[in-house]
């Protein structure tokens, strides 16, 4: 169960419809569902605590004994359950099972809930033709292009890059390519004029999930400038194509790449975010460290991993296909 509609192309359906599909792998016979009434269900698996609180209430009541996991977003980690929302705590601590989509979400967890909380990394599977890490233009190169894939919403900060292009020596050869829809229409006015200003920025709005993953293949690096995130599919997206990654210093980012990671900046700094872009474009040996660091990184997003994750928490619940 999602909050997000069918069509939407939200972190939480992806990661719904994905989960569906490696149910429906493993013999299962899964629905994705927005809310449950009265469809019936031996088990519940339900994104973001707050949002799907009713359901959860429903769901105990008519099957008080029947599994329930809830799979923590980034709303309910870094939002609801630091600001203490009554909805969300409720639906953490009637489940049987919690899962958090990288290891450091386990710290915004209470103690007690730890123990029966799984990581579960969210894994990618390319096209068949997609070539994972293909041939891209040395630094160096009359353009060195720098993706961003995330839509227009204040949690993202998904204008930061924008600003710090403007900070960028003159002879820099960065363009920033941003995909993504304006959720604020705000923002999307203020994107549409900071290109309209800019030739290192441009907005070129919602694509495809496939073309999004083509212009990444393309592409020098991702910058991902979340405020907070539960862990950004397209993080996994970037590491399965073994694209070096530009990111803010938060735990959705650092508990997939480590914090240990040759390219974070503090998060809604503009000045080091600039810097370091600058660094990735000039400095080489850094940019073989980030293009390492991804490929080291790319079993974690393998699809058979994920499967295999799930596998075993179903059996923990008695489930066995």
């Amino acid at each position: 169960m999602t909050p997000a509609p069918p069509g939407s192309r939200s972190g939480n359906r992806a990661t719904a419809e994905r989960w569906a599909a490696i149910l429906a792998d493993l013999g299962y016979a899964p629905s994705v569902v927005e809310e449950l009434r009265a469809q019936p269900c031996d088990l519940l698996i339900a994104l973001h605590a707050r949002r799907s609180a009713p359901s959860v209430e429903r769901y105990r009541a008519a099957r008080p004994g029947a599994p329930l996991i809830i799979a923590c977003t980034g709303t309910d980690l870094y939002r609801d359950l630091p600001a203490g929302d009554a909805a969300a705590e409720r639906s953490i601590h009637s489940a049987d099972r919690l899962v958090v989509l990288h290891p450091l979400a386990l710290e915004a967890l209470p103690d007690a809930l730890r123990p029966r909380t799984r990581v579960i990394v969210q894994s990618v599977r390319l096209p068949p033709d997609l070539t994972a890490d293909p041939v891209r233009p040395r630094p160096g190169h009359r353009r060195f292009r720098i993706v961003i894939a995330a839509h227009l919403r204040e949690i993202k900060d998904p204008l930061r890059a924008a600003h710090a292009a403007r900070l960028l020596p003159a002879d820099s050869a960065i363009e920033i390519v941003h995909l993504g829809r304006a959720l604020d229409p705000a923002l999307g006015e203020e994107a549409e004029r900071l290109a309209a200003g800019s030739s290192r920025y441009q907005w070129i709005g919602e694509v495809a999930p496939r073309d999004a993953l083509e212009m990444m293949a393309v592409s020098h690096a991702l910058v991902i400038t979340s405020l907070a995130e539960g862990a950004p599919n397209v993080l996994s997206e970037a590491l399965a194509l073994r694209l070096p990654v530009i990111a803010s210093d938060i735990p959705g980012c650092t508990g997939i790449l480590g914090p240990d990671h040759p390219a974070l900046f503090p998060a809604g700094d503009t000045r080091a975010l600039a810097r370091l872009l600058h660094r990735v474009e000039t400095d080489a040996v850094l940019y073989q460290k980030l293009r390492e660091r991804s490929e080291s990184l790319s079993a974690l997003v393998r699809p058979e991993r994920e499967k295999a994750a799930w596998r075993r928490l179903l059996a923990e619940l008695g489930f066995t296909s």
